[in-house]
């Protein structure tokens, strides 16, 4: 889902998704820095709250594309999770036209796991925080490959 010319912009802000059932986590990243930072989590079940709150999140940050993590097995199979993460990304794409790009989100939530251990975060106090930290992980990661692919 890159923009016509299946490109990228090559600068400015990008909102990463790491989409669930019961939560969506948030990140945002700027692309000449390369870096990214948890900004959210939505906890909205309802399709419509969930897509008021990214129009909000959309607005405050203003992003150029958008990133979607893909759940896949350790081997790189399907996940049960993956088709519906697609169909996110597309209806993001849908609704506020803007470049969406699904990064493989491998191991991210157990990486999120062990940077807010690192920090002193453990048990209960985790969950809320924990899918905010794994879209910066996704985000971090397709930072970092889009900066060794320049």
């Amino acid at each position: 889902m890159p923009d016509a010319a299946g490109t990228w912009p090559r600068r400015g802000s990008i909102l990463a998704f790491d989409f669930g059932l019961a939560r969506i986590g948030v990140a945002v990243g700027e692309l000449e820095s390369g870096t990214a930072h948890a900004v959210d989590t939505i906890t909205d079940e309802a399709g419509r709250a969930r897509f008021a709150r990214i129009a909000d999140l959309l607005a405050e940050w203003r992003p150029v594309a958008l990133v979607v993590g893909l759940p896949v097995r350790p081997d790189g199979s399907e996940h049960e999770m993956s088709q519906r993460c697609r169909r996110f990304a597309n209806q993001l794409h849908g609704r506020f036209g803007l470049p969406v790009q699904l990064v493989d989100e491998r191991f991210s939530s157990q990486a999120a796991v062990r940077d807010l251990a690192a920090v002193g975060v453990r048990g209960r106090a985790t969950q809320p925080r924990l899918d905010a930290a794994a879209a910066r992980i996704i985000l971090q990661q397709f930072l970092d490959t889009r900066a060794h692919a320049d």
